[in-house]
């Protein structure tokens, strides 16, 4: 039986703020599919981590947004029930704002801005309401110049 090789896969998303409120999607595939999280996706061949963030909220919402800062970096990895590694993702998450109303596109069922004090209640994890917080402060000094 051939051995199937996981390697790490470059991904980005983005934290888009419109005023105190971060842009959040449901997820409309696998893995978590129907979780809430930032959106975004895989990185292109060619395609700089800043540009995918842009291009996967666009896909994704609608929105176009501008990004300004690298908010963090976080490590998805995923096993199946028996421990084997099935996914592993090393995602750039950028800062940013952007306007109008989002609607679901792509591979989001649905598409929100959410009150930042809110977001822990849309089951987001630790390691990404931590990112979120880092982005809006970065959100914030960039909006005041």
């Amino acid at each position: 039986m051939p051995v199937q090789v996981i390697v790490p896969r470059p991904a980005a998303s983005a934290c888009v703020f419109r005023g105190d409120a971060v842009l959040l999607v449901q997820r409309g595939k696998p893995p978590y599919l129907g979780s809430w999280n930032l959106p975004g996706g895989s990185i292109a061949l060619g395609e700089t981590a800043i540009d995918a963030a842009a291009r996967e909220v666009l896909e994704e919402t609608g929105i176009t947004c501008r990004l300004h800062a690298v908010a963090g970096v976080n490590d998805v990895i995923l096993r199946d029930s028996e421990g084997v590694l099935t996914h592993h993702y090393v995602i750039a998450a950028f800062a940013g704002s952007g306007e109008g109303e989002p609607v679901a596109g792509s591979d989001a069922m649905a598409a929100e801005f959410i009150a930042v004090d809110q977001i822990a209640e849309r089951g987001l994890g630790a390691r990404i309401c931590q990112i979120v917080m880092t982005a809006y402060r970065l959100d914030l000094a960039q909006r005041r110049g």
